[in-house]
């Protein structure tokens, strides 16, 4: 088994306040309609220009490992709100940061983390509840158009094509995007019901030539 090294107190947190840092200092520039592009290098290809805070966050990987746990669970963050919300990464991120930093501040001055935890779930609940409260709760297709603007990294087009596919299908309608093939951005709607098709996997192909798979007595 490999050596471990085994941080405590102050210092253990210290290290990775640090790493959380880095990495919502890297994401908090992409918040809100004007915020800024990251570039990320990749090995292999060219550049990734992106205004994507989960996108941004995935790719950050630091060297020290105390401060790389930091930035992971800061990543975790943005990456849960992605999956729960579909967006509102680069604000979780922000948050988060904000949060760690001042519970580090409280706990440098003596103050019980466990109750600094406690008090902290307790103010979630009555700003969740105010957020509800005060919503402003989209009605309109020019509203949905500026949402989708807003997400497209302000491309009308691209906003005006989702207000136009949720006018088509409804709040309870299933939007799908895919990429084109083609310079094209084109909008299909299927009515009715859609069932997938095709093979599940390539080892079913019993005509390599032409890729089909050609069953006899299926049944």
């Amino acid at each position: 088994m490999a050596a471990k090294d085994v941080k405590f107190s102050r210092d253990a947190r210290e290290r990775m306040l640090h790493g959380i840092n880095i990495l919502a200092d890297a994401v908090k520039v992409t918040l809100g309609p004007k915020g800024r592009n990251v570039v990320i290098d990749k090995s292999f290809g060219a550049p990734r220009i992106t205004k994507d805070g989960v996108t941004v966050a995935k790719e950050i990987e630091l060297s020290d490992k105390f401060e790389n746990m930091g930035a992971q669970m800061i990543r975790e963050v943005a990456s849960k709100t992605n999956d729960i919300a579909g967006d509102g990464t680069t604000t979780a991120t922000v948050l988060a940061q904000s949060i760690v930093q001042e519970g580090h501040k409280a706990v440098a001055a003596g103050m019980n983390p466990m109750d600094l935890k406690r008090g902290i779930d307790l103010a979630v609940r009555d700003v969740v509840s105010t957020l509800i409260k005060n919503a402003t709760k989209i009605k309109t297709s020019e509203e949905v158009a500026q949402v989708g603007t807003i997400a497209g990294n302000g491309d009308e087009s691209v906003g005006k094509m989702i207000a136009e596919a949720m006018q088509k299908v409804g709040n309870e309608g299933v939007i799908t995007v895919e990429e084109a093939k083609t310079a094209e951005t084109e909008l299909e709607v299927v009515e009715g019901m859609q069932f997938d098709r095709g093979y599940l996997s390539p080892y079913f192909v019993t005509n390599a030539d032409k890729m089909v798979a050609d069953l006899e007595d299926a049944y």
